[in-house]
């Protein structure tokens, strides 16, 4: 999925609200794994756990590898890096605001006594 700013934060944010992919993503992010190896960890089929993985793999959170006949997959560190950055900033431009807020809240309080 190419990068489009917000698009692309709001998508991985959608995909990660699912607790299950959020689960698989932890599983795929200590090693690669194969769909049927994550559903003996977890308690979906092997064909929901791929479904999952799909939708992660869509938003570029997860990638795929051929080995021979197994199929792994393993999270996208860049990418998850990218967003945590992402947050970080909306959260850092959050705080900023409230900063301002409450700065102003004090002033026009003091404008009353």
């Amino acid at each position: 999925m190419p990068d489009t700013g917000a698009a692309t934060i709001v998508a991985r944010c959608d995909a990660l609200s699912d607790p299950t992919r959020w689960a698989v993503l932890e599983l795929v992010g200590e090693r690669a794994r194969s769909a049927t190896e994550i559903a003996q960890l977890r308690t979906e089929s092997r064909q929901a756990i791929s479904r999952h993985l799909a939708v992660l793999a869509e938003v570029g959170l997860v990638e795929t590898e051929r080995r021979g006949r197994a199929v792994l997959h393993r999270a996208v560190g860049g990418q998850l890096s990218a967003l945590g950055h992402d947050l970080d900033t909306i959260g850092r431009a959050w705080e900023a605001r409230l900063g301002r807020l409450a700065l102003m809240a004090e002033e026009a309080e003091g404008g009353r006594e």
